[in-house]
């Protein structure tokens, strides 16, 4: 059997593996002719997983016999389009797909439904300044159709949207963009699989982000489980279970993003896929549930074994997981140790090469690599994280270290909650 897989990265490659490893044969599809996924591969193709003629060629060429992604928004569209239009087996259809991509039409689903989110609108680059006279600031702006905080700024006044709204467009098929007023939370990432219309939560987890002043949401890691799942479970599973509801998403993958603050629990963007963060690496390991062979056998039409999703009871999960996607600061790399030699390493990789030179943190392209690393407490997973960052270096050529470790991203956020809390004290004085 032959599958088509859209996406030829890091985070695709132990997808590309594990089809290998049952017997199946890999085509990659991928506009960058280096990925690692295209050299592990049976076949590759050079075309961008957004383009859906090229992609239903490619298609076409090998006959094959199913098609998926992983870890990446936007191809979620193209693999339902191929899907449909050459009667594939399929997870969710292309309406439903639009609907989880686009985020004009995700947000205006979740308002539709009265399911809890960020107010909004939706602008073009000549957009009047009355058009926000209803929107607080500070505010986000995003693209409406990428991924990987591509595009994303927090902006804090009409004058800086103006400056801005031609880069968020830039990464974008869509002549407009959205506005969110910003909301002060922490947040939280669910993955989960739909079998037949019935929610079952797998993973619920602190998505750990860092701030500029302008750059925001870059993640840079997942512990599961989150600090917030005793006092939120029951709420998250309910929103859960309604947002399948109101999406019709029948089968496969979820990956919600919630927001958690003063105002409580939102929803802030969904998608149908398994996470960008290697969760088809964690989740198995964490919950015996192998989400990955699940997605493979359905989309090729195989049987799909249920037994352990059907068994698995999230509330009965004890063990602690950590999953690092760690930055560098600017520079050339010269050195870096391997990470396999770090006996806390579940599993790892880098993004980065010798002599590549690594530019400033704005998106979550940055990133120089991950691990993963499990726990017995919370106390035990971040000492273990700590220790297997001090033992990470990753060299420039003057023997600097350049590796942003876990504490110091921790005190940066930290410092900057705490400077906005202040400013907010500071503006609630004034009024």
């Amino acid at each position: 059997m032959k599958l088509l897989i859209l996406g030829g990265s890091n985070i695709q490659v132990n997808t590309i593996k594990k089809a290998k490893s049952i017997g199946i044969e890999t085509i990659v599809s991928d506009y960058n002719n280096i990925n690692k996924g295209k050299k592990i591969s049976d076949f590759s193709e050079c075309v961008s997983t957004f383009d859906i003629e090229s992609t239903l060629d490619v298609a076409k060429k090998y006959n094959i016999d199913g098609i998926l992604t992983v870890g990446t928004d936007q191809p979620v569209y193209t693999v339902a389009k191929i899907q449909e239009s050459l009667k594939l087996p399929f997870l969710i259809n292309a309406k439903t797909a639009l609907a989880v991509t686009n985020k004009k039409i995700m947000k205006k689903r979740f308002m539709d439904n009265n399911l809890s989110s960020n107010k909004y609108i939706i602008i073009n680059k000549n957009f009047k300044a009355n058009e926000l006279k209803d929107i607080k600031f500070p505010v986000v702006m995003k693209p409406l159709d990428s991924q990987g905080q591509r595009g994303i700024f927090k902006l804090n006044s009409i004058e800086e949207i103006r400056e801005n709204i031609d880069k968020t467009l830039s990464f974008s098929r869509s002549d407009e963009v959205i506005i969110e007023e910003y909301y002060l939370s922490d947040e939280i990432t669910v993955s989960g699989w739909v079998k037949d219309s019935k929610t079952h939560l797998l993973t619920i987890t602190d998505r750990l982000k860092f701030e500029t002043n302008k750059h925001i949401g870059i993640c840079y890691g997942h512990n599961f489980k989150s600090k917030y799942f005793d006092d939120y479970y029951l709420e998250i599973e309910e929103f859960s279970k309604n947002i399948v509801n109101v999406f019709n998403i029948e089968n496969g993958p979820i990956y919600f993003q919630f927001l958690v603050g003063n105002e409580g629990l939102k929803i802030n963007e969904i998608a149908c896929r398994i996470g960008g963060a290697y969760e088809d690496i964690l989740i198995p390991k964490v919950t015996n549930v192998d989400i990955l062979e699940m997605l493979i056998n359905y989309s090729l039409g195989l049987k799909v074994d249920y037994t352990a999703l059907e068994n698995y009871d999230i509330t009965k999960i004890y063990e602690y997981s950590s999953v690092q996607l760690f930055f560098t600061k600017p520079g050339k790399i010269v050195d870096k140790t391997n990470l396999s030699e770090i006996k806390e390493i579940y599993d790892g990789g880098y993004n980065i090469i010798e002599n590549q030179e690594v530019k400033m943190i704005e998106d979550a392209s940055a990133r120089a690599g991950y691990f993963i690393t499990f726990a017995k407490n919370r106390k035990d997973l971040d000492m273990k994280i700590n220790s297997i960052f001090k033992q990470i270096k990753i060299l420039n050529e003057k023997g600097d270290n350049l590796i942003i470790t876990y504490q110091q991203f921790n005190d940066s956020v930290e410092d900057w909650r705490s400077k906005w809390k202040k400013l907010c004290w500071f503006y609630a004085c004034l009024c």
